[in-house]
């Protein structure tokens, strides 16, 4: 494997407390959005953007995103369904700077299903990867669609106490994800930071980015 390239770091703003009923109201526009998503090899933009802001406060994380989509699609209805084999957006996340061996996935698919799983991956080999589905903590997410506009988004709300006992850390290791299947061509795989696999896989988190918690 060559030289890592430098990886992506973004400064998550504090935002005023919400409640998650009210979570849909915030005015996300006002929040800045983390760069454009590449495809997973890293050698393009993708074709169908995906746009990602990210708040927190004292008892979650808040990641809001609309993703430009001209196939909007999904038949999975049920919690922990294989949604990452159809269309999602996938927040890959563990505490600290280190690179970790173990993360947490939560994906949401454009009909508001909710994946959400603990992963131990030691030695970036599918054969060692083990996932813990039943890891089901109380994540507050919200799906929305519009097929007249191409577009659908969602929010979540993942609460610390599910990632990390105590205060959170200032640091994070993380990445964003997106799989887009458009029907009758090839699907697309983009992040906020590439992996630089062809074909595509996610499950590197030597090329997860850093998320910062800002003061201000």
């Amino acid at each position: 494997m060559g030289m890592i390239p430098k990886l992506p770091q973004a400064q998550v703003p504090r935002i005023i407390p919400t409640g998650a009923k009210e979570l849909k109201l915030y005015p996300w526009d006002a929040l800045p959005v983390l760069a454009p998503f590449v495809v997973a090899a890293g050698d393009a933009l993708a074709v169908q953007q995906t746009r990602v802001r990210l708040g927190y406060d004292d008892a979650a994380l808040y990641l809001q995103f609309e993703c430009d989509d001209t196939d909007i699609w999904g038949t999975y209805t049920q919690r922990d369904d294989p949604i990452y084999d159809e269309e999602v957006v996938e927040l890959f996340i563990s505490p600290g700077t280190t690179t970790p061996t173990r993360y947490y996935e939560i994906e949401l698919s454009p009909n508001g299903v909710l994946f959400d799983a603990r992963i131990y991956n030691p030695t970036n080999q599918r054969a060692d990867l083990h996932v813990d589905v039943h890891w089901n903590p109380a994540i507050v997410h919200r799906a929305w669609r519009d097929d007249a506009a191409d577009r659908w988004g969602g929010l979540l709300a993942v609460p610390w106490a599910a990632l990390v006992d105590g205060p959170p850390p200032t640091s994070w290791r993380a990445n964003v994800y997106r799989i887009e299947r458009p029907r009758g061509s090839a699907p697309e795989f983009s992040c906020w930071s590439p992996t630089f696999t062809a074909p595509a896989d996610f499950h590197r988190p030597d090329y997860f980015g850093t998320l910062v918690l800002a003061e201000s």
